[in-house]
């Protein structure tokens, strides 16, 4: 039986992802996560239209308090339902997107890095872009 412990990324995909994190020298209490739907869809599949739709408000929501600067999309799914249909996760990861004051930077989600191995390094190359930009943001 797995455990859901109502956290993101607590599985083999958010191992890689503290990885990489520990790697950039990043500390996980530093960052904030969150996922699109707020529960786990059935065997792990990637959430529907409707499941997206019903959670997408307490997100924004999330977003309002928190007021970042930056937003890292973790795949498509992500990248999809917050800057919408048109964009894709191939052609857009690793490339700055800005709307309403807020840089977003997609990149792969942390599962695909399992299915595909080479995709780690542009993983770790796209959060390396995001630590750049914390720092010239903190140096402003």
């Amino acid at each position: 039986m797995k455990i859901d412990y109502g956290e993101p990324f607590v599985g083999k995909a958010g191992k890689l992802m503290n990885m990489a994190f520990q790697i950039l020298g990043i500390k996980r209490e530093e960052v904030y996560i969150a996922n699109i739907v707020k529960c786990r869809p059935p065997m792990n599949r990637n959430p529907e239209k409707d499941e997206c739709e019903a959670c997408i408000n307490y997100l924004r929501n999330q977003v309002v308090l928190i007021k970042p600067n930056i937003i890292v999309l973790l795949g498509s799914v992500a990248l999809k339902n917050i800057l919408g249909q048109e964009y894709g996760i191939t052609s857009s990861r690793g490339k700055w997107i800005e709307k309403q004051g807020i840089k977003y930077m997609p990149t792969w989600h942390p599962a695909a890095l399992l299915r595909d191995e080479t995709k780690k390094i542009d993983f770790i190359n796209d959060l390396q872009l995001v630590l750049e930009e914390v720092n010239n943001e903190n140096n402003r």
